[in-house]
């Protein structure tokens, strides 16, 4: 019972955070549902504001957000190569 408690929580506060995004969005970044059916997996593009070394740049990342949200934080996979000293390169 707690879990689906804590999911339905997550869905409401991932329902609410997307409609909030789609509604009004955030200057330089934009996300899309990866599946229409699924709002725990975004794609997600950041666009490089001016003046940096990033301006220019439409970087590509996917967000998967767990069962437990907001209590646990989301883990994001950069698809497209970024260089920033908090994002490492994995392999698998």
């Amino acid at each position: 019972m707690a879990a689906t408690r804590t999911n339905s929580s997550a869905l409401r506060a991932l329902a609410v955070e997307y409609k909030s995004l789609q509604e009004e969005p955030v200057e330089g970044f934009c996300v899309k549902l990866v599946n229409e059916d699924n709002l725990f997996e975004w794609e997600v593009a950041i666009f490089g504001p001016p003046d940096t070394l990033y301006m220019g740049g439409c970087f590509k990342a996917r967000m998967k957000f767990p069962q437990d949200y907001p209590y646990s934080p989301p883990t994001i996979r950069f698809l497209t190569k970024v260089w920033h000293p908090n994002v490492y390169e994995v392999s698998f």
